[in-house]
């Protein structure tokens, strides 16, 4: 049985400036995972935004564990919160803002499984799309 804690796991920060942790990814395990994703923790602390960024051919999906954000995708923007799952298509444009009071605590699930040179940074900063009055 493989049980990870992300109270033990190690973080560090990402390519687009979330707190991370990975939780499962089947190339970094020992053993075989079968599973075609990767799954990792995120932290952002208030007021502040994961950088433009779009996995090239991944998809992702974002679980809000704790706290409340912006969510950009392309040019959609919505207002996410914990318990709910947001899509996030392959070759997407997509940031998050905590907009909240206390950190923003999320699961990302990637599939198939993260690689480093998968992921890009997009065009721009948070504050051209959603303005400086919301934080940085």
């Amino acid at each position: 049985m493989l049980i990870k804690d992300s109270a033990r796991a190690d973080y560090f920060t990402a390519l687009d400036k979330t707190l991370l942790c990975e939780l499962l990814h089947p190339e970094r395990e020992p053993g075989n995972l079968e599973m075609d994703y990767s799954l990792a923790q995120a932290v952002l602390k208030p007021g502040r935004s994961s950088l433009p960024h779009k996995l090239k051919t991944a998809s992702e999906v974002y679980y809000i564990l704790e706290g409340e954000g912006l969510l950009v995708i392309g040019e959609e923007s919505e207002r996410v919160r914990s318990g709910q799952a947001i899509y996030i298509p392959p070759n997407s444009v997509q940031f998050l803002r905590n907009i909240g009071e206390q950190d923003l605590k999320f699961l990302c699930l990637v599939s198939p499984p993260w690689r480093i040179e998968e992921e890009e940074l997009g065009q721009g900063t948070p504050e051209m799309v959603c303005g400086p009055e919301e934080g940085t």
